[in-house]
C-alpha cells in the first residue's frame, strides 16, 4: 500500500456543555461528545426509523479549545475534522478496556459552529473552516479578531490583507 489516510468529518450536535481540562502545564484539553442520526422509512411498517451514534471528541489544539469553551454550548451544531485514535486503560477492576475517539489535534484539524445563532463561526488548525460562518481563527487557531474577515469561506474579505505576507523568495 502507497499510503494511508486516517481522517474523520462529523457534522453532527453536542450532547452536552464541553468540559475544559488542563494539563499540568496549564495547556487546555476539550471534551466533548457529539450525536449524529440518521432516520429513514420502514418498507414493511412505512414508521420513520432513527438511528444515533455518539462520538467522544478529543481537542488537544490550543486555539480550537478557546473556541469550543466560549462558544461551544449543548445542543450546537458542529462540524469537525479530525482523525480516529484508540487508547488503552484499565478500569476499577484492572481489566484493559479501549476507547476510540476522534482527535482534533495539529494542523489537520477543523472545528465549524453550524447553527444559526449569533454570527455561528469556527476555526481551524490547518487552513480556513470552509463549511459556513466566520472563521475565528488564524491559520495556526488562535482567535482573531471579531472584525476579521472569513477566511475559508472566500466570501469577499480585504484583499490586501490576504497579500500581507513576507514571501521567501
Amino acid at each position: 500500500m502507497a499510503g494511508s489516510v486516517n481522517k474523520v468529518i462529523l457534522i453532527g450536535n453536542v450532547g452536552a456543555d464541553p468540559e475544559i481540562r488542563r494539563t499540568q502545564d496549564g495547556r487546555p484539553i476539550a471534551n466533548l461528545r457529539i450525536a449524529t442520526s440518521e432516520t429513514w422509512r420502514d418498507r414493511n411498517s412505512g414508521e420513520r426509523r432513527e438511528k444515533t451514534e455518539w462520538h467522544t471528541v478529543v481537542v488537544f489544539n490550543e486555539g480550537l479549545c478557546k473556541v469550543v469553551e466560549q462558544y461551544v454550548k449543548k445542543g450546537a451544531k458542529l462540524y469537525i475534522e479530525g482523525q480516529l485514535q484508540t487508547r488503552k486503560w484499565q478500569d476499577q477492576q484492572g481489566q484493559d478496556r479501549y476507547s476510540t475517539e476522534v482527535v482534533l489535534q495539529g494542523f489537520g484539524s477543523t472545528l465549524t459552529m453550524l447553527d444559526g445563532r449569533g454570527e455561528g463561526g469556527g476555526a481551524s488548525g490547518g487552513r480556513g473552516s470552509g463549511a459556513g460562518g466566520n472563521d475565528y481563527g488564524d491559520d495556526y487557531g488562535a482567535p482573531a479578531p471579531a472584525s476579521s474577515p472569513s477566511r475559508g469561506g472566500g466570501s469577499g474579505g480585504n484583499f490586501s490583507r490576504d497579500l500581507d505576507d513576507d514571501i521567501p523568495f
